[in-house]
């Protein structure tokens, strides 16, 4: 296959992502990992570290129990607030480069870190994993979903 040449399924699954007609997932913990193409490094530690260092200094200038306070807020901060916006912005990274790039996307699925899922009219579900071809899965939906 041609690098330059996008397939016909890539652009119909991007058509019935965009309708909303299937679901992307995404191996959150494996492109949220250093190394991935994804991977922002001071969005996953620039927070722990900003609440370790506060917490330290809350211990050593004041008192360990406002340190344990600091800590305890600033892991409350961390699941919170953090936790959610870091899983959003990996999703989101990923969609943006699986979906402009066939090979990234072939690799990815190929690695078990992309799912496609389709609930049909009929209320039948379909789902497609890296044991499955994601191009069939396309293809089979043709038919089945647009109006």
């Amino acid at each position: 296959m041609n690098p330059d040449v996008e397939s016909p399924e890539l652009g119909e699954l991007r058509a019935l992502l965009n309708a909303e007609r299937v679901r992307l997932g995404v191996h959150i913990r494996k492109m949220n990992s250093p190394g991935s193409p994804v991977y922002d490094y001071w969005e996953n530690v620039l927070p722990a570290a900003l609440i370790l260092v506060t917490s330290f200094g809350a211990t050593a200038f004041i008192h360990f129990y406002v340190g344990a306070v600091v800590l305890a807020l600033g892991c409350w901060w961390w699941l919170a607030k953090v936790q959610p916006k870091v899983k959003d912005g990996v999703f989101h990274r990923t969609a943006e480069l699986v979906l402009n790039n066939e090979m990234q996307f072939q690799l990815l699925w190929s690695r078990g870190i992309l799912t496609l899922y389709a609930q049909l009219p009929d209320g039948a579900e379909r789902v497609a994993t890296r044991r499955d071809d994601w191009r069939d899965f396309v293809r089979s939906l043709r038919s089945e979903v647009t109006p």
